[in-house]
């Protein structure tokens, strides 16, 4: 801990924060971090990260990370039905993958990456599916469910860590939904990992399934999603997509979805006029 330059790591770790178009957890910000060799990947390491960002967060001298375990709960309220009206104008949308000729579902390990992933790819109506390691079976039911309501084929495209459980996740996953056209596993493999220079740090030799690992790879790692750049990310999963999106129809959904919209935004003026 004495050798590392925590000033330094503050000030890159707000670069990285603000480098990103949408909101942060610790752990991104720390395998980020680990992944410039700024940090080691140790527990001491993290603590004393989520300690001085803390710090300098009371103080005002750093952005906000997520904390996606706490949350205000609170029941949406409105002023009259002219703002309810006005409310649902501004939250109304289709369903932007009518048409599709395929169900994308855009699977991750990490829960911590899906404010990303709707970010980039929430307009165009893609459910996100975050398993936070295996799947409980009620989650597995609730999947299948879903796809075989879009009444088309299913395709997963799914991210998750280069390590033994984080390739065994989705094996999982797939064989117990066992619901799927075409799965594929668009993060990380070992070619990216060698591609992007990601830290390899040493994997658990306690693991059940580092075996098969070994015998697959060569060695036993350990590659934490997170480490890699979020462009470099978004760039893998927008061409996973490109693959079965179409375009046309898409930007034939959102137009009838402009149409409605502005009937409810009409609504909600004529209501005002008319509310005391």
């Amino acid at each position: 801990m004495r050798s590392i330059d925590w000033g330094h790591v503050l000030e890159r770790a707000a670069a990285i924060v603000r480098s990103y178009d949408t909101s942060v957890t610790l752990r991104q910000l720390f395998y980020r971090l680990v992944s410039a060799q700024l940090i080691p990947n140790t527990e001491n390491a993290y603590k004393g990260l989520s300690r001085i960002t803390a710090k300098a967060r009371r103080a005002g001298d750093f952005p906000d990370l997520i904390d996606r375990g706490r949350t205000i709960h609170r029941y949406e309220t409105f002023a009259n039905p002219a703002d309810a009206l006005n409310k649902l104008a501004t939250w109304y949308r289709l369903d932007r993958t009518q048409g599709q000729p395929v169900s994308l579902y855009l699977g991750v390990e990490k829960a911590g990456l899906v404010v990303q992933l709707q970010s980039w790819f929430g307009a165009l109506g893609v459910p996100v599916l975050a398993l936070g390691g295996y799947a409980s079976q009620t989650y597995v039911d609730d999947v299948v469910d879903d796809t075989q309501e879009q009444e088309r084929e299913a395709v997963l495209l799914y991210a998750g860590d280069f390590d033994p459980s984080g390739e065994d996740i989705d094996r999982d996953f797939t064989a117990r939904t066992d619901c799927w056209d075409d799965v594929q596993r668009i993060a990380l493999t070992a070619a990216q990992v060698r591609d992007f220079r990601l830290p390899v740090m040493p994997g658990k030799a306690s693991d059940s399934r580092s075996a098969g690992f070994i015998a697959k790879h060569g060695a036993l790692a350990q590659v934490e999603l997170d480490a890699l750049d979020p462009n470099a990310l978004r760039g893998l999963v927008q061409t996973a997509i490109d693959a079965y999106w179409d375009t046309s129809r898409y930007e034939a959904v959102v137009a009838r979805e402009v149409r409605e919209r502005a009937t409810l935004q009409t609504l909600a003026r004529q209501r005002r006029r008319t509310q005391p």
